[in-house]
Formats: structure tokens, C-alpha cells, sequence
């Protein structure tokens, strides 16, 4: 028999850093993807976690001393589910985004780029409404 290959690793969590409170950038996420935090997170904890049901990779907030300083080099890009990509910017700006760049082309391809409240680049796809 020859030797066992190694796995591949999984991606387990993304990540984010936060100067704020990471339950209040934990529940931003929370309500835009309508996921629930952790039970036992809670305001003023250093760190905040959102798990997804369906196994795939958890996001983690997490206090630290220095702000952003430059663009993101990796973001998420979202597709609405359910709605147009303007009810989910709508949804979006009202639950605390800020609004930074639109790229929507002629065709009604391309997005809108958003910013969470910490800053955090993402981005808004085509709606399966759309």
C-alpha cells in the first residue's frame, strides 16, 4: 500500500478585524446574511463569531488596536436571494453600510460595492430577482 496523501486544508473562518465593538460589527453581518452570533457572544467581548448552519466557513470579528488603513484586499461578494439587487442595497445602507462605488453596466451585470460599519469592502451582485 503506498503512503496516504495528505488533505487539502478547509477554510474554517474569515476573519474580520474590528476598532469598535465586534458584537456590534458581528450583528451587522448577522442581520445582512440572517445569521445568528454565537449564543454566548456578547457587547464588549473582544470577539464576536457567526457560524453557518450549512458547514461552510464561520466569520469571526475581533477587536484590535489599528484602524484600516487601505482598501481590502479580499472581499465577499454577495447575490441577493429573494430580491433585487436594489432591495438588498436598500436593506444594506439601512442596516448601517455606506455606499462607495456603483458598478452596475447597462446590461444590469456588474455590482455595487458597500462598506460594513468598520469600513469593510463588499459587494453586491446581480439579484436573482434582477
Amino acid at each position: 500500500m503506498g503512503a496516504t496523501e495528505p488533505l487539502n486544508p478547509t477554510i474554517r473562518t474569515l476573519t474580520f478585524d474590528c476598532t469598535g465593538d465586534p458584537y456590534d460589527l458581528g450583528l451587522f453581518w448577522s442581520e445582512l446574511l440572517g445569521r445568528p452570533l454565537a449564543d454566548d457572544d456578547k457587547p464588549g467581548d473582544p470577539e464576536a463569531i457567526i457560524r453557518d448552519p450549512s458547514g461552510g466557513p464561520a466569520m469571526l470579528f475581533v477587536r484590535v488596536p489599528e484602524g484600516k488603513t487601505a482598501k481590502n484586499r479580499l472581499h465577499l461578494d454577495l447575490q441577493p436571494q429573494g430580491r433585487t439587487r436594489a432591495a438588498e442595497v436598500t436593506r444594506a445602507l439601512e442596516l448601517g453600510a455606506h455606499h462607495i462605488a456603483d458598478h452596475t453596466r447597462p446590461d444590469g451585470g456588474g455590482w455595487i460595492t458597500l462598506a460594513d460599519p468598520e469600513g469593510n469592502e463588499f459587494c453586491v451582485e446581480r439579484g436573482e430577482l434582477d
